[in-house]
């Protein structure tokens, strides 16, 4: 289970200046949960050289195993890009399952792991949370599903309600005051459009129709002209799509059949169009979906590729900024600051996604820029926010 990093990546870090959806669920069991039991024989967090023990716990084994090997290689890339010596980082396979995770947690609690990175799944997150309660290392999980979200518990990946806030308070920004949604009707699309309708009446906008489209289904002209017709009117409209790839094309086809597209409408979205390419759908050019700033992420994938032959996955950039965020709590004093004061400090941290922060309920928020779909590569229309200015809640 346990699986150690190189020594050479047993550096100390320096300070460090999306489909995301896919870090929420992991395949169901049929095994029931393990009991939850504390280990009293906790080994120490600092090796005998003076490093702080950090553990990560990622998905080595089973379907998810090429994103938890990509992770881990971001890991030991942001202790090279540095040459610190403040950690000792620790790699343990917390599987497909919560049980797994569990185990691992434990196994990273007897080595004495001072905070864990990961797990990738948000129930697998979820199942740390009794044991973090019970005095184990707090935990900053690479998950975006807020509703593992809580004190001890954090969540650092980039979750989509906040996009869509993001690209609705834009288009309220450019004057429009009327949108719509055309999404499918799964959990992850219902939660889309309930933020999309929070945040545009807290603007002062208008909602003019909703469509929930059966996401099975291979007709969806029908559900494109009931939102057509209904949305029919002088005024500029936005409509959300929050439809990845390669269902989006579907979707798009349908709005165009029944007379909406990039020409009549403001198409907007959320970080599932966040991907290589996605300039390639042509009913796309002009839209707009928020997401961190590229530009950042685009030089840590040259240097990724560079050093291990192969680009990272999507999700790498997490398990690079959250060694990091270790790096710069290890530092606060002796032995480290690894409590939630320190983890939710309101300045925030800067990564290569952008600048982030831990709220005290467990959740994050993320500085996120505004792209416009052009072409091959998308262009930021909105810069991302460079620090902070209202107070964590």
């Amino acid at each position: 289970m346990r699986q150690l990093l190189s020594r050479q990546s047993l550096f100390a870090l320096a300070p460090a200046a999306l489909f995301l959806a896919a870090c929420g669920e992991q395949p169901k069991t049929s095994t029931p949960p393990t009991p939850i039991t504390t280990k009293s024989d906790t080994g120490s967090p600092v090796t005998a050289s003076g490093k702080t023990r950090i553990a990560l716990l990622l998905p080595l084994s089973g379907r998810a195993a090429p994103i938890g090997q990509s992770l881990q290689q971001a890991a030991e890339m942001a202790l090279f890009d540095t040459g610190a010596k403040e950690l000792a980082l620790a790699a343990y396979d917390s599987g497909e399952s919560a049980d797994t995770a569990v185990e691992a947690y434990r196994k990273a609690r007897a080595d004495g792991a001072a905070l864990v990175l990961g797990p990738l799944f948000g129930t697998s997150a979820t199942a740390l949370a009794p044991l973090v309660a019970q005095g184990g290392a707090n935990v900053v999980s690479f998950s975006n599903d807020e509703q593992a979200a809580q004190r001890g518990v954090w969540i650092m990946g980039i979750a989509a309600p906040p996009q869509v806030r993001r690209v609705v308070d834009y288009a309220t920004d450019q004057g429009i005051r009327r949108f719509a949604a055309f999404a499918p009707q799964t959990p992850y699309g219902q939660q889309m459009v309930q933020t999309m309708e929070s945040q545009v009446t807290l603007r002062g906008g208008k909602v003019a129709s909703v469509e929930l489209f059966d996401p099975n289904s291979a007709d969806l002209n029908t559900p494109a002209r009931r939102l057509a017709e209904a949305t029919r009117g002088e005024d500029k409209l936005a409509i959300l799509v929050p439809v990845a790839p390669p269902r989006l094309t579907s979707a798009l086809t349908a709005l165009a059949v029944a007379g909406i597209d990039n020409k009549s409408v403001q198409l907007i979205g959320t970080g599932v169009w966040d991907i290589p390419n996605i300039g390639q759908e042509t009913q796309l050019r002009g839209a707009w979906y928020a997401a961190p700033d590229p530009a950042k992420r685009a030089d840590f994938e040259r240097r990724f590729l560079a050093t291990y032959g192969r680009p990272p996955h999507r999700l790498a950039t997490l398990a690079y900024d959250g060694v990091a965020l270790a790096g710069h709590l290890a530092r606060l004093k002796p032995g480290g600051d690894f409590s939630a004061e320190a983890i939710t400090n309101p300045n925030g941290w800067s990564g290569v996604d952008g600048i982030f922060r831990f709220l005290p309920n467990g959740r994050s928020e993320r500085a996120l820029a505004v792209i416009a779909v052009q072409g091959g590569q998308g262009t930021v229309v909105s810069p991302a926010p460079t620090v902070f200015t209202s107070p964590t809640n």
